[in-house]
């Protein structure tokens, strides 16, 4: 057999198998929006979730959701930034710089179960932060830190090193060239990173159960102190997410429109993530306009 027709029949078998998984992803994907979006209303997204009646809500999960979210990159895109550029600019390629980035893929490939059991075991029990948003945010941070560190790596990876070398030609300092050429070149990439370790957080689930928990209080949203206890701004409140959501009315199924409410409930998650990959790549092709002016 010649080596073209082995070229052709292993791009045909590639192909194949790659659109047969486009296919079902985007089957899966037709499927969940075909039987969530008729559950979806301005009622269904701004009312109350309900415990043993019908007709509820997700307007308390969904807000616990975003506002996770927001916890958690607060805390994860400092740390994950810091690392990258140690790791990018100064790390010497030594056995220390090696076992590093082997506890980073380690820690990327740990289930996110294992991660929740550990926030339940330090965060809430030792650290005594209960069930709350805090202790839901600083176990994603630690689920989200190895992908994010990685991201932004590869972001300051990309940056070509004559940039670094011209800096430093014209005598600017080792930081002074990382924080003023070579950062602002790789912020679409470090943007476009944490927007799409977003959506990983937003659709999480199992490291919550453990630390954010499985109930909402009642929530005052005009309540801007976040340091009383019924504040939506509260970080020490215990909130169920939207993910927590669906598993939870799936599992206990003790409303009467269940299936109703998790469909909806899996159809306005699946459009959120979709919308934080849609926002990642419009404001990293943004940013890279701006730079390239």
């Amino acid at each position: 057999m010649s080596p073209e027709r082995v070229d052709r029949i292993a791009t045909g078998v590639i192909l194949g198998l790659a659109g047969l998984v486009g296919l079902v992803i985007l089957s899966l994907l037709i499927y969940i929006l075909a039987v969530g979006l008729p559950n979806i209303s301005w009622h269904f997204l701004t009312a109350n979730a309900e415990s043993f009646a019908a007709g509820g809500g997700i307007r308390d999960q969904l807000f616990n959701s975003l506002y996770l979210v927001v916890l958690t990159l607060i805390v994860s895109v400092p740390l994950a930034l810091c690392a990258a550029i140690y790791l990018s600019e100064y790390a010497p390629e030594n056995r220390w710089t090696q076992m590093l980035r082997l506890a980073i893929e380690v820690l990327s490939s740990l289930p996110s179960v294992v991660v929740g059991l550990f926030g339940y075991l330090v965060f809430v029990l030792q650290f005594g932060f209960d069930f709350s948003l805090l202790a839901g945010a600083l176990a994603l941070t630690i689920l989200n830190l190895p992908i994010l560190t990685r991201s932004c790596e590869d972001a300051l990876q990309q940056v070509p090193y004559l940039q670094r070398q011209a800096g430093l030609g014209l005598g600017m300092s080792k930081w002074r060239v990382t924080t003023k050429i070579v950062l602002p070149a790789a912020l679409p990439g470090i943007i476009t990173g944490a927007i799409l370790s977003a959506g990983r957080i937003f659709g999480e689930a199992a490291a919550l159960i453990y630390t954010a928990g499985q109930s909402s209080p009642a929530i005052n949203y005009a309540d801007w102190n976040p340091f009383k206890p019924t504040s939506f701004l509260n970080p020490m409140r215990p909130a169920e997410t939207l993910a927590v959501h669906i598993w939870k009315v799936n599992s206990e199924g003790l409303v009467l429109d269940a299936r109703a409410v998790s469909n909806g409930s899996a159809a306005v998650l699946i459009i959120t993530i979709l919308l934080f990959n849609l926002v990642a790549r419009y404001v990293g092709h943004r940013i890279k306009q701006r730079l390239a002016k």
